[in-house]
């Protein structure tokens, strides 16, 4: 019977933790006979939001088990118990698999164990993640990460489909699908999905490219490359790339592809434009060229993402469609469906030659 350990202390996110307690705290034995071993180990009673838990054993248990699942951690400001991260590591040192859900990644990074190693967290977190732990490699745009020892999930929903992995790794596909039904959601989210998100920009403030990112905003239909930027920067291409490094993480080339896939996404969830008119409006130019990328990008097509986002779908009108068409013509915002720049992701396009 494989053992699963739930780690906790004061300060955690109930909702991952009682995603772990469900998961594999449950008596499946119904489905999976025999199930888990499970347990809480904690140094004390915790409280986690209005909720007091007892654990079942102190934190040198963890080191006795298969499998040791980390919550979310609430305020990743503050240094995880050092009880506990030394409980972690000796964990890990004697063979556990250990795997953190949502923010717990930043008390697995404080253990060291997410060096050498890829990782993610909330894509709200996952900069901070990356500063913090410079070792790691942290991929925002996935779901979960699996390096066999050492796992990490996203966030909220992620969580579920990184505990329902295991489940799989552990008891098989077929099983591991029969409990996403008991649950009643999806049966598989592959960890490579990217994360349903809105990556904002960069907060105003006098940085070198404070006035850069409205003015490729507001150009939608024009094929921009780095070179455009970084004349309208007034600097080397070089240069820009390490302003653009410093400020977002990533490449003038990738941070363009990101913006006309957000785009997409903003526009497939709030109009009823096809997908020419969509892939017209974000710069793609062809429904094709749309599809291969929006589905390298996020993972599932556009049709299906706008299912999920919005399931009951008018029929678009051929007013609308006009609508989104001649903002494109003159380059204009798609007000009031686009968040103002201080506000969310916005579009930006890149010609086909520039593109990933």
């Amino acid at each position: 019977m494989p053992s699963v350990a739930l780690a906790v202390t004061d300060g955690m996110l109930h909702y991952e933790l009682s995603v772990a307690l469900e998961v594999f705290g449950a008596d499946l034995t119904h489905i999976v006979d025999p199930w888990y071993d499970f347990s809480v180990c904690g140094s004390g009673p915790v409280h986690v939001d209005r909720f007091r838990l007892e654990p079942d054993h102190g934190l040198d248990q963890l080191a006795h088990a298969d499998t040791v699942i980390v919550p979310g951690w609430a305020d990743t400001n503050r240094e995880p118990p050092t009880d506990l991260v030394q409980a972690l590591r000796a964990a890990h040192e004697a063979g556990a698999r250990v795997a953190s859900l949502c923010t717990g990644a930043f008390i697995l990074g404080a253990a060291g164990l997410l060096d050498g190693r890829r990782a993610t967290t909330h894509w709200a977190h996952t900069r901070e993640l990356a500063r913090r732990h410079p070792a790691a490699t942290v991929d925002p745009d996935v779901l979960y990460v699996d390096n066999g020892d050492v796992l990490t999930s996203a966030g909220k929903a992620a969580a579920m489909d990184l505990c329902l992995h295991l489940v799989r790794l552990d008891h098989g596909a077929a099983n591991a699908n029969k409990i996403a039904r008991r649950l009643v959601i999806p049966p598989h989210r592959d960890g490579g999905q990217a994360q349903f998100i809105a990556t904002p920009l960069p907060e105003p403030g006098n940085h070198p490219l404070g006035e850069l990112f409205p003015w490729a905003l507001e150009r939608l239909d024009q094929p921009l490359t780095v070179e455009d930027l970084a004349r309208r920067a007034r600097m080397s291409s070089r240069h820009l790339a390490r302003h653009f490094k410093h400020l977002t993480g990533t490449t003038p080339l990738q941070w363009l592809h990101t913006q006309r896939i957000r785009h997409a996404q903003e526009l497939l969830e709030t109009t009823n434009a096809t997908v020419d008119t969509i892939a017209a409006a974000t710069g793609m130019g062809t429904a094709t060229t749309l599809r291969r990328h929006f589905h390298r990008s996020v993972g599932v097509p556009p049709d299906t993402y706008r299912r999920t986002f919005r399931p009951q779908e008018p029929v678009p009108s051929a007013h609308h469609e006009a609508d989104i068409s001649r903002s494109v013509a003159i380059g204009g915002q798609l007000t009031p469906h686009l968040p103002a720049a201080d506000g969310g992701f916005q579009p930006a396009t890149v010609s086909e030659g520039e593109r990933p």
